[in-house]
């Protein structure tokens, strides 16, 4: 596509403004969050070490963070160790499809945590608004079944932030803003569960 005649080309003071905007509320959230951040690595070490698993889900960009984060678990974040329990519940199409069709969206996740959610699991709901109606429905699935439940949002929190366990709240109304601190608490939690789980020697 051309570029419009009118348009401005992009620059490096707009480019290190955003950079910045990202820091600081990085920044902002280790002020408010850090004790929050380090309870919920608590509670996956606990889950973890019983045997337990982690279940994550959220829409859209925040379907790909959950995805992200389970990788660090079933994977390896930075140094060879044995894999963790993590799933996520946004990556099979088939399921998503079939369960949309027959239930409809909002119950998606619902239906997921039914099938896999196990009491002592731990239930990730990922949603920058906390107003997602399917996550929603699957938290309160989550708590009927006794899985510890587990927020990253933003915007003060939404509805979600009151329906779980430990809301993890960026301090932004900026979807951008918030989605980049969400990969941030998630590196910060797969790195203290390491370290707790599985610490150098």
């Amino acid at each position: 596509m051309p570029r419009h005649r009118d348009a401005a080309p992009p620059s490096a003071a707009r480019a290190r403004e955003l950079l910045e905007e990202s820091a600081r509320v990085k920044r902002e959230l280790s002020s408010s969050s850090a004790e929050a951040i380090a309870r919920a690595a608590s509670l996956l070490v606990e889950a973890f070490a019983a045997g337990r698993k982690a279940l994550l889900f959220g829409n859209g960009g925040s379907a790909a963070d959950a995805q992200h984060i389970a990788a660090e678990w079933t994977g390896r974040l930075s140094r060879e160790r044995p894999a963790l329990p993590a799933l996520a519940l946004t990556a099979n199409t088939s399921e998503l499809t079939a369960l949309g069709n027959d239930y409809g969206f909002e119950r998606i996740f619902a239906r997921l945590l039914e099938a896999h959610g196990r009491q002592g699991d731990v239930a990730i709901a990922v949603s920058t608004s906390g107003n997602s109606a399917n996550v929603l429905a699957a938290v309160d699935v989550a708590r009927a079944r006794g899985l510890r439940t587990i927020a990253l949002t933003g915007r003060g929190g939404g509805r979600l932030a009151d329906r779980v366990e430990l809301a993890l709240v960026v301090p932004s109304d900026d979807t951008q803003r918030i989605q980049e601190s969400h990969i941030a608490i998630g590196h910060v939690l797969a790195e203290l569960v390491d370290a707790a789980l599985f610490p150098v020697s």
